[in-house]
């Protein structure tokens, strides 16, 4: 008997990375956890085969907690990608009128990504944090006086909650970008890409520009380039980029050696195939 894949995400059930794991292995054991570092530690330590989280949004941008993770906490390597387009709903327990609301309670990506409509229909209500959609609508519902919660209608179907407002992010083309973890990533598709680290423990002049050159002379895109602070000292970045091609490429192997040979430390977080789903 085959049994099913095992699946940590960040939950509770009804967050869009309930979804995100839905529409990846609908088959799959969902396992909740509370927060992105026990998602990791239940791959790390047996519990699930793989974790998936959220690593960035097209409003928000980076999901600074899966990078570090990847970085700086976790020996896990990034297996697969995958886009969701990401509609956002103002929510609130059976009896509460939109008119009326005096807290809305969210996570602070969703709370970001809906900064023009809180600012034109709610600038004087109490915005507050959660640790994901799905909690904001748990803290929503039990909370005291006439709160709301913005996350989507899965959540509001698990729980009670009514729809208040429909789609209110601020723009219609809102997607996220999660990533599936796993203690190994994924062999050559011949559409991949790959994900790295590195930082320099002393800067010069050119030296970002030159490293990245070893990249480019080679014909190899760059889909992605961003930096990060170490952590250790004001001033001082890890720089992290997606490129196109798998790791075990010649060519993309040959860049990276080269890349190696400039930097302090390279770590590659993983190659995995490029996500070529719908995102709308």
């Amino acid at each position: 008997m085959i049994m099913a894949k095992r699946i940590a995400y960040l939950g509770p059930a009804g967050t869009f990375t309930e979804d995100a794991c839905l529409r990846y292995d609908p088959q799959a054991a969902r396992i909740p956890f509370p927060s992105i570092a026990m998602v990791a530690e239940a791959v790390i330590t047996g519990k699930a085969d793989e974790g998936i989280t959220p690593i960035e949004n097209s409003l928000e941008g980076s999901v600074t907690a899966t990078l570090d993770l990847l970085i700086h906490g976790s020996s896990l390597m990034i297996q697969n990608e995958l886009v969701l387009p990401i509609h956002l709903y103002l929510l609130g327990g059976p009896n509460v009128q939109k008119e009326s609301i005096d807290a809305i309670y969210s996570h602070t990506q969703p709370l970001g990504q809906c900064r023009e409509f809180l600012s034109e229909k709610y600038p004087a209500v109490e915005l507050i944090a959660s640790l994901s959609t799905a909690s904001a609508v748990k803290d929503m519902m039990k909370a005291e006086g006439n709160a709301a919660a913005i996350g989507n209608k899965h959540a509001a179907k698990i729980y009670g909650a009514q729809v208040l407002s429909e789609r209110i992010e601020d723009n219609p083309n809102n997607s996220t970008r999660f990533v599936t973890l796993a203690k190994s990533d994924h062999e050559r598709t011949g559409d991949d890409k790959t994900s790295v680290a590195f930082w320099f423990a002393d800067d010069a002049p050119g030296i970002l520009y030159q490293t990245l050159g070893e990249l480019s002379t080679r014909g190899i895109n760059l889909a992605k380039v961003e930096s990060r602070p170490t952590k250790e000292s004001l001033g001082r970045y890890i720089f992290l980029i997606d490129l196109e091609g798998h790791r075990d490429d010649d060519m993309v192997r040959v860049a990276l050696e080269a890349v190696e040979s400039q930097v302090t430390m390279l770590k590659i977080l993983g190659s995995y195939p490029r996500y070529a789903g719908n995102t709308r």
